[in-house]
């Protein structure tokens, strides 16, 4: 299985998922681009993959589907709001691509219906977990940002982290004013490339504010010692937003 990034728009991130000479694509924003990597790579559409509802990862979802008669697969839990739908998934039932197990991860909050498909140790997490960030909370609260990170967190350290958006660097930037004073992020801030992804899940539990809300040197930057997880993580968001 071979995963290849495809750029879209001003600094989203479709990605082929590819068996033989057939592939899936997820999340994809625009239908040029991906038909363009499809004939320069030889491929086959079979499969349109979506996180989320937002027109930045569904906007190439009818295109497509004219173009290739690829099926669309998208969260059950949001199937009125996904163009095209033709396979609702849940985390219950999970899915299955090409002979390979896919675990899918209903983590709501960016959107009530988010999910994050797992396949063959990578996550494909759409605007759930970015490279040093998270999701901004269009459809949910802190509380449930946080247990859908949480979701993520638990899979292997070593798991490909495979986002929906380019925003390392104003992320590494943010993550430097919280804890400075961490040598894993100082370091991966140095070493940062475009495109950042894949990170794995190690790196992001070691570097990405929003999945250390345990961090001594955090709290004591918020003035938050004593307090409990959920709140510290709103207010890591919160002063994210308005970075």
């Amino acid at each position: 299985m071979r995963i290849m990034t495809v750029p879209c728009l001003k600094d989203n991130y479709a990605y082929f998922i590819a068996t033989g000479d057939s592939c899936a694509v997820v999340d994809p924003s625009e239908p040029e681009p991906v038909l363009a990597a499809l004939s320069r790579e030889g491929l086959r559409l079979t499969h349109i993959l979506n996180t989320h509802h937002h027109g930045d990862h569904t906007g190439g979802n009818l295109a497509l589907q004219a173009a290739t008669g690829a099926l669309v697969v998208g969260p059950e839990n949001d199937r009125h709001r996904i163009p095209g739908l033709d396979i609702g998934v849940t985390e219950k039932d999970g899915w299955e691509f090409a002979g390979h197990k896919v675990q899918v991860l209903e983590v709501p909050a960016h959107t009530r219906g988010a999910i994050t498909f797992v396949i063959d140790g990578n996550a494909f997490t759409g605007d759930t977990l970015f490279v040093l960030g998270c999701g901004r909370l269009f459809e949910g609260d802190a509380a449930m940002m946080s247990a859908s990170l949480a979701k993520l967190k638990a899979l292997p350290d070593d798991t490909k982290i495979w986002c929906g958006h380019e925003y390392a660097a104003s992320n590494s930037r943010f993550a430097l004013t919280l804890e400075p004073g961490n040598p894993a992020l100082q370091a991966r801030v140095k070493n940062l490339q475009t495109p950042s992804v894949p990170s794995t899940l190690a790196e992001e539990k070691a570097t990405n504010p929003f999945l250390r809300t345990g961090s001594r040197e955090i709290r004591k930057t918020l003035g938050m010692e004593t307090a409990d997880d959920v709140s510290v993580f709103a207010e890591i968001r919160s002063r994210k937003d308005v970075f």
